[in-house]
Parts: C-alpha cells; structure tokens; sequence
C-alpha cells in the first residue's frame, strides 16, 4: 500500500486544483456536509399506539445555534410521509438553517385533530431541545405544503390556549407549567404553500374533497373540530410574519383558501404577504417559479431578521 503525505505546500495546491474543477454546487454541498449533522427518527410523541418521528438537521456540536425550518410534510392529512421532501431542504440549508423535519399522524392512525395536535408537539420538542441540537428558538420558521403548509398555519398560529397542546411531553419550565397550563410558543416566521385555510369547506362544504372528509371521518362534532383547526378562526394583529405562496389555478386546495387568508390578516393589520403563482396548480411549478418563489421567500426571512 502506497502512504501519501501531504505537507502544507501540497495541500494549498489541492485545494486550489479542486476548487478550479468542481462547481460551486458541488462545493456548497461539502460545506453543508461539513457544517450539518442528521440526526433522524427522533421519536417526540407516541399517541394512539403510535410514534411520531422527527429528523433534525443541525450543526454540528460546538457550533452557533442555527434558525430553524420546522417543516411539515403533506398529503392531505391522510397520505405521505415525512421523507418525501428531503430535496426541499437544500436552499435553506444553503442559507445557513437548520431543518427539523417533522412526521405526523395521518388519518389512517388518528382522525382530525390528530394531525394538528403533533406538529404542536413537534414545536414543543424543539423548545425543549433546543440547546442539545444546536437550534435558535428565537429564529423558527414554520413551513409545509398543501396539507402541511394548513399545519404550518396552525402550529404558527395557535395560542396555547386553544387547547390543542394537551398530548404533548412538557417538562416544565421549558416546554410548561406543573399546573398544566401550557406557555406560548412564539415563531418567527410561517411561510405556508398553497395551504387550506378553512377546513369545513375542503370537508362537506362547497369544495369538499375526499381527503378532507377521509381525515374527519364520521365524527358527529366534524363542524365544532374544523372551525378548532382552521386558521381563519386565529387571524390577528399579534402573528408572527405570514408569507403564503399559490397558484391561482389550483383544484386541489382552492386558490380562495389564500386569498381569504390574505384579506383577513390585512384587515387586522397583520404583517402578511400573498406570493400568487400566475396560472399555477396544487404545486409542480416550473423551475422558473420555484427560483421566484425561493427568491420570495429568501427575502421575506431576510426582511424579518430570520436571517443575518
């Protein structure tokens, strides 16, 4: 076997060579594999004879705590899993973030609110965690789409006091109080694609589809637990940031689930932006209209302090 030595000379002429011949992605991925760790299948809730799982891509130990993406996948509350995005993550990580990507009960274990109840309990976990991972509690985005841009909503937007954070491990003093009285998880930003906004309508009302009625199945209090879990009913001046992003074409969730959304935080004088993609359906832009939704959204995290 031949040893290679490599003397401070010979090492600043590799890093040279290297740097001359590989892109400047393929260099931005060895930073992100230098600078982050995976830490996956964390598991932060078990309800209804199940696990809900998270992965944490965070810096590595002795690191600055990083802004965090907590995303949550889609699928109609009742389809998809939490690996199904991984690509999603590269920009964010490219900016700098950490990404703690949270899985769910689906319809198929738990039915409405179920769904709701966890990706509260995910937040929860990362404020209880957060010094063990390396992640800024001051600086969390929300984020998810179609089903999981509805859960950024209402992670972002509920107040413990709706009552929905009961399921969730809170040792106190940071994730609760012994009296069972639940503290305020504040975020720093949501930036929700193409999310339902009102949960009755994509269940028996005029835009009822069949994932919505598969995730409240036949409960006799469908009404009273869909006006519980849909974000029209949180909307005041006291949000964090909002960004929403939708086609105006959508036939899955209704383009009006935005713009109702939109007029409603603007009537509370809410800080909120509608990034409309012009002709576009439930996702599967153009790459054209993802890199102006990316760029959108890079500004927004950098306009709100999210990002240095």
């Amino acid at each position: 076997m031949q040893t290679v030595r490599c003397g401070l000379a010979n090492l600043v002429f590799i890093v040279f060579f290297w740097s001359t011949y590989v892109s400047a992605q393929q260099l931005s991925a060895l930073e992100i594999d230098q600078q982050f760790r995976l830490v996956p299948d964390i598991t932060y809730l078990k309800a209804s004879n199940f696990e809900s799982k998270l992965d944490v891509i965070g810096p590595e130990p002795g690191q600055a705590a990083r802004p965090v993406l907590l995303y949550i996948h889609g699928g109609g509350w009742v389809g998809g899993n939490k690996n199904s995005r991984f690509l999603h993550f590269i920009p964010y990580l490219e900016m700098g973030m950490a990404i703690v990507n949270v899985g769910y009960r689906l319809g198929s274990v738990a039915l409405a609110p179920a769904a709701v109840e966890d990706a509260r309990c995910a937040l929860r976990w990362v404020y209880n965690n957060a010094v063990d991972f390396g992640l800024d509690t001051s600086r969390i985005v929300v984020s998810g789409h179609s089903a999981g841009g509805h859960l950024s909503l209402t992670t972002g937007m509920l107040p413990a006091s709706a009552g929905l954070d009961g399921r969730c491990p809170a040792p106190a003093p940071a994730g609760g109080r012994a009296d069972g009285v639940f503290a305020e998880m504040p975020v720093a930003g949501i930036i929700n694609w193409y999310g339902i906004t009102d949960v009755a309508d994509v269940v028996r009302g005029p835009n009822a589809k069949t994932y919505g009625m598969a995730w409240m199945g036949a409960q006799l209090n469908w009404q009273e637990i869909s006006q519980r879990v849909s974000p029209l009913n949180y909307v005041r001046k006291d949000l964090p940031p909002i960004l929403t992003i939708h086609g105006d074409a959508d036939t899955i969730v209704p383009y009006t689930h935005a713009t109702r959304l939109h007029a409603a935080l603007k009537a509370q004088g809410a800080v909120e932006q509608l990034y409309t993609v012009s002709g576009g359906g439930h996702g599967r832009f153009t790459l054209a209209e993802n890199i102006s939704a990316m760029s959108s959204i890079q500004a927004f995290l950098h306009e709100h302090g999210i990002l240095d």
